[in-house]
C-alpha cells in the first residue's frame, strides 16, 4: 500500500478524522434538543447566520462546502420541508432564488453558533497557531491538488 509519511496516508488520517468529527459534533447536547437538523444542516445553518447581510445562493452553498449540486439540493429540500429556511426571489434576477432562514431558524441559530464554537475549541484545543496555519495551508494545498 501507499504511504507517505512512517506508515500514514493522507486520505485514511483525513477519513478517520472525519468520521471521529460527524460523532463528536452529533453528540453535542444540542443535537437531542434540536433532532431533526443534522450536522451538515447545522454548518449551513450557521454559514446563513454568519452571511446574512448578503444574499446567498444554493451555487454558494456549493462552493463554500464543496459538495455538489444534487447534494446540495437534497439539504435544502429538507431544511425547506422541516421550515428553516425558504428560497424567495431577487429583483435582479428572475432564475435565482435567495436562501433565507426562517423564524425557526433564526430562533435556534445561537445555539447551533455556540455548538459549532464549543466543538471548534475542542478540536483546537492545545494546538498552536503557527501549527494550525501550517495545518490550513496543508488543506489547502490538498484541495487544490484534487481539483476544487
Amino acid at each position: 500500500m501507499f504511504k507517505i509519511c512512517k506508515d500514514k496516508m493522507v486520505g485514511f488520517e483525513i477519513k478517520t478524522v472525519h468520521n471521529l468529527l460527524k460523532r463528536d459534533f452529533e453528540s453535542l447536547p444540542i443535537h437531542d434538543k434540536i433532532k431533526d437538523v443534522t450536522g451538515m444542516q447545522k454548518w449551513i445553518i450557521g454559514y446563513l447566520s454568519d452571511n446574512n447581510e448578503k444574499d446567498i445562493f444554493q451555487k454558494d452553498l456549493e462552493e463554500e462546502f464543496s459538495i455538489r449540486r444534487s447534494t446540495a439540493t437534497g439539504i435544502l429540500q429538507l431544511l425547506e420541508k422541516n421550515n428553516l429556511i425558504t428560497r424567495q426571489p431577487v429583483s435582479y434576477d428572475a432564475r435565482l432564488k435567495k436562501i433565507v432562514l426562517t423564524q425557526k431558524a433564526l430562533n435556534i441559530q445561537d445555539e447551533i453558533n455556540e455548538e459549532i464554537k464549543v466543538h471548534e475549541e475542542k478540536i483546537s484545543k492545545d494546538i498552536s497557531k503557527d501549527d494550525l496555519e501550517i495545518f490550513f495551508k496543508v488543506m489547502e494545498q490538498i484541495r487544490v491538488n484534487l481539483g476544487e
